[in-house]
């Protein structure tokens, strides 16, 4: 599969571009024409810096409102679209992209449409270049794939055929069966773009909202299938206007993007019954099966070794060769990392992911091009493998035991034998984002390990809306609540500016509350507003709203069931949290996050 990236798609000058996209694997570029106008260097040093770096110029674009106009309006296409093409043979492009006209067309008539496009044909053929037509979403009276394909088709000319692009088609809905109809000899170029669905116009949504494959909310799999189907063998291009990709470093971005089509390439070769030669999927790999561990990490962790002791947790020694420390309580495992942390404040540093097929997710992430995460071992230690998620934090992966503690566990010396508990194991991972790097890590999460977005929301904080997005297995056995600050935050330390929290799944997290309590642990205080609230939103005796005070408990409840659970202060920069989910209840306790965030912000 020969892949294309816009370079309209990420940041810097149009030299950074190109260098940015052959160092993350792409086959060739589509120039947009504003990166070439600020560029220093001519034409031809473009062309030269681009094969020097092994990149195919793909394509030009765009030129616009090129057809639907009255005769003078015309002639000044023909004259703008012959220095076009002397520029193009300067580049070495040999196609360009025509928009369907937005502004200056006056006729609504296919035949005077393609009739110009006919003739534009003409002019392009002298010079060795094609046209690839597309209507764009906006467009005045062609925005509809299918009328362009129509236009086309009756200016039957060699060098006039159609661009196919994802979200000028997915944005308005329209029935992806008539790309079947089109000659795969016809689709000159395709270009592709993911994006959530939102309710506004869809010039803006298009200009500042398309994301890379496998981010959004549009069945791209389904999409390119269907080109691929059709005969299309040209480049899958990437043209994708979004404000926070052309902010981000360019080689961060050309691999995030890289890596997104990739995905789409295993995607589109499990939906095709025939899979082409030159589609590759990626090995099989189910979610994983639960959470191994999570790591803190510090220069001294003693502060959370005391919280894990008063919430019930059994120290299991030291690391044999490490300054490490296991803590346990059911099936949860607390790693305590002190190594090479001069300076750190405890923070959440790594998760371990228990996983059917570890060699599988390994060539996954190999495939992803995804940055390694590198530990040392010895002969006689467990090898785990692991990989940095865009946030910077340490996501190993082991193959899940089939009956009892991973091997890796014995490693660890000269510790207590367990405790009765009511923990029971981990609920759910929240992991707090750069601004920059939402994206990028839903990639990560769902691309290597086949997790799925289970919903998204936001939660009113006392410096701004936080958005949540919570990423899950399948069978709920591994939840990853992604969280982005709000920009006031962000901007105060370049990050997620967040706490990350680990929450723990509990049988009777009342129980664990009191004897918590009885070992000296003060939990974070819930103000009492927000026990007047529970008791008016639900029907609660006053005995049980007088309990969840007391213990300083938050409550939910839906159809499905009740979530019980209480926060432990923040050290560092991370807190636990502890839960009981009664019945089949799902979320996370929504209404609680706010008076949460307050009480952590006073703090």
């Amino acid at each position: 599969m020969k892949t294309s990236m816009a370079t309209v798609c990420i940041s810097g000058t149009l030299a950074d571009k190109l260098h940015a996209c052959a160092a993350a694997g792409f086959d060739g570029v589509e120039i947009f024409e504003p990166d070439l106008l600020a560029a220093p260097e001519s034409p031809e040093e473009i062309a030269a810096i681009a094969a020097r770096l092994g990149l195919t110029l793909d394509l030009y674009q765009p030129m616009r409102d090129v057809e639907g106009v009255d005769e003078d309006a015309f002639a000044a296409v023909l004259h703008r679209a012959e220095a076009k093409f002397r520029l193009m043979n300067r580049l070495g492009i040999d196609l360009v992209l025509c928009c369907s006209n937005v502004a200056t067309a006056s006729i609504d008539d296919d035949d005077v449409s393609a009739g110009q496009l006919r003739r534009l044909g003409d002019l392009a053929q002298g010079y060795g270049i094609r046209i690839a037509f597309e209507a764009l979403a906006w467009g005045k009276y062609i925005d509809d794939y299918r009328r362009a394909w129509r236009v086309v088709e009756r200016a039957d000319h060699p060098a006039v055929g159609v661009c196919l692009d994802s979200f000028h088609i997915l944005s308005r809905g329209h029935d992806l069966a008539d790309i079947a109809l089109i000659p795969g000899e016809k689709i000159f170029f395709a270009q592709l773009a993911d994006a959530p669905r939102l309710s506004m116009d869809v010039l803006s949504w298009s200009r500042h909202h398309r994301l890379f494959p496998g981010e959004g909310d549009f069945d791209l799999a389904d999409f390119t299938a269907r080109i691929v189907d059709a005969g299309y063998t040209g480049p899958l291009s990437l043209e994708v206007f979004n404000d926070t990709f052309r902010q981000t470093d360019p080689r961060r971005t050309a691999l995030h993007a890289r890596r997104s089509l990739r995905w789409l390439e295993d995607a589109v070769a499990r939906t095709l019954a025939g899979v082409p030669a030159d589609l590759r999927m990626l090995p099989d790999s189910a979610a994983p099966s639960g959470v191994d561990f999570v790591e803190i990490k510090a220069e001294d962790t003693s502060a959370v070794e005391e919280l894990l002791h008063q919430l019930g947790f059994t120290s299991r020694g030291r690391h044999r060769t490490k300054p490490v420390t296991l803590w346990t309580a059911g099936e949860a495992r607390v790693v305590l990392n002190e190594q090479h942390a001069r300076g750190w404040e405890p923070r959440l540093a790594a998760i371990g992911l228990e996983v059917d097929d570890a060699e599988a997710v390994d060539l996954r992430m190999h495939e992803l091009r995804v940055p390694r995460a590198y530990r040392r071992t010895y002969a006689t230690e467990e090898r785990l493998d692991g990989a940095v998620a865009p946030d910077g934090t340490e996501v190993y992966w082991a193959q899940a035991a089939d009956e009892g503690e991973p091997a890796w566990v014995a490693e660890f010396e000269h510790g207590e034998p367990e405790t009765p508990t009511t923990v029971a194991g981990v609920d759910h991972v929240s992991l707090s984002q750069p601004w920059q790097a939402i994206e990028e890590a839903t990639l990560f999460y769902t691309a290597g390990f086949a997790l799925r977005v289970d919903s998204s929301t936001e939660v009113p904080g006392p410096q701004g809306l936080v958005a949540s997005r919570v990423l899950g297995s399948p069978g709920g056995e591994v939840r990853l609540p992604l969280n982005v600050a709000p920009p006031i935050l962000a901007d105060q330390r370049a990050g997620a500016a967040l706490p990350q929290h680990v929450a723990f799944a509990c049988t009777d997290v009342r129980a664990l509350a009191r004897a918590a309590r009885e070992r000296g642990f003060i939990p974070l205080a819930m103000p009492g507003n927000y026990y007047d609230d529970l008791a008016a939103r639900f029907e609660m005796t006053d005995a049980a709203v007088d309990e969840l005070r007391e213990l300083h408990l938050g409550y939910d409840r839906d159809a499905a069931g009740e979530y019980l659970h209480f926060y432990t202060r923040t050290i560092g920069e991370v807190f636990l949290e502890f839960v009981e989910r009664v019945d089949a209840y799902a979320g996370y306790g929504a209404g609680t996050a706010p008076v949460r965030l307050s009480a952590q912000g006073r703090r």
